[in-house]
């Protein structure tokens, strides 16, 4: 007789032995002369009689029996387990639309405000530095939006910067499903806009203007495919207070040893610290040449030079993302969890048929 592969199995299964998880058999299949069945796995059939026993061996009922039993344990592992799965597919799918809508109200809010670039980058740069390693305090939890953090020295002229990521908070929060964000996502995804603007900017550049030649320059050479890490790292907690004083140097007047120490302190090194330049105030060029004239600091200085007048970038690109990523993670437990929202159940009662 014809029958579907998952109707077949059912009594196959007494013929076969499972053996125990902790003890070792040596039992013998049974005869199963006496069975005439057509089995359908994967596209191919065997007919199996009295007559024409060793077209179907016992391999062919292992096989069988193996997938069933997988399905059996997939099906006996619970509605817990299935609805876990769906619920986290679905947790992932609403942080992913809002994040690419965070970014795109950054990017429209980043390019009509210019200059203030260098400020959003030194912005997302001391709220993290305030990282301790001794007390595991501090860091990138958007401490520096209290306004007795943001008075400090380090912190001068970054008002502006705060305000433009106000104005974008409220649009964000207004569409959002799952929460408020949070400053200290806000922060650091503003740096990152900023960074993927700049490395457009160059782009278009060295296609001499031209805007469509430098996005399709940007995207085949690009560094898009870099930001994965940084991504996953959305759902950052905001602290309800100001961070302690006295962990940000005050970049304008530091000098390069100071630069290192603070830079070591966090787990950075020299060849952080010259990637990072553009963090460090609003002249890059003027910090480079300071950077420079450090013997272990100049020759990641010089590399990240030649590396931005390259068409691809990939040395700088790559490595200021990884360490911007590292840098706003200082001090985060990520939730990875939030800004996802309960999903309304349809009620099936009241659909009309």
């Amino acid at each position: 007789m014809g029958v579907s592969f998952l109707s077949t199995i059912p009594p196959l299964l007494p013929l076969v032995p499972v053996p125990s998880l902790t003890t070792t058999t040596t039992n013998r299949y049974p005869s199963y002369a006496k069975y005439q069945v057509t089995i359908r796995c994967n596209k191919m059939e065997i007919d199996a009689t009295a007559e024409d026993e060793d077209r179907f061996c016992r391999r062919d009922i292992l096989k069988c029996a193996g997938v069933t039993i997988g399905m059996e344990l997939m099906a006996s592992s619970g509605l817990f387990v299935e609805k876990a799965s769906a619920a986290d597919l679905i947790q992932r799918r609403q942080r992913s639309e809002f994040l690419s809508s965070v970014k795109g109200t950054l990017f429209t809010a980043i390019n009509g405000n210019v200059e203030l670039l260098p400020s959003l980058l030194t912005l997302a740069l001391n709220d993290a530095m305030t990282y301790d390693k001794a007390t595991k305090s501090g860091g990138a939890n958007g401490s520096i939006r209290f306004s007795s953090e943001l008075s400090r020295p380090e912190n001068k002229g970054l008002s502006a910067a705060l305000n433009l990521l106000e104005e974008a908070k409220k649009e964000i929060d207004s569409y959002s499903k799952g929460g408020a964000i949070s400053y200290a996502d806000l922060i650091q995804y503003a740096a990152q806009g900023v960074l993927k603007s700049k490395f457009l900017a160059s782009a278009i550049r060295k296609c001499g203007g031209n805007e469509e030649k430098g996005r399709l320059l940007y995207t085949a050479y690009g560094s898009n495919g870099q930001w994965g890490l940084f991504d996953k790292q959305f759902g950052r907690t905001d602290t309800q207070e100001p961070d302690p004083e006295g962990r940000v140097p005050l970049w304008e007047n530091a000098n390069v040893k100071e630069m290192k120490d603070k830079f070591v302190a966090i787990g950075f090194g020299p060849r952080q610290l010259a990637v990072m330049s553009a963090f460090l105030g609003p002249d890059q060029a003027a910090t480079e040449a300071l950077l420079a004239t450090d013997p272990d600091v100049s020759p990641w200085v010089q590399k990240y030079q030649r590396s931005r007048e390259t068409v691809s970038e990939t040395d700088y690109e790559v490595d200021l993302i990884t360490t911007l990523t590292k840098l706003s993670s200082l001090g985060q437990q990520i939730n990875y969890e939030a800004y996802s929202y309960p999903v309304q159940r349809v009620d099936l009662s009241k659909l009309k048929l």
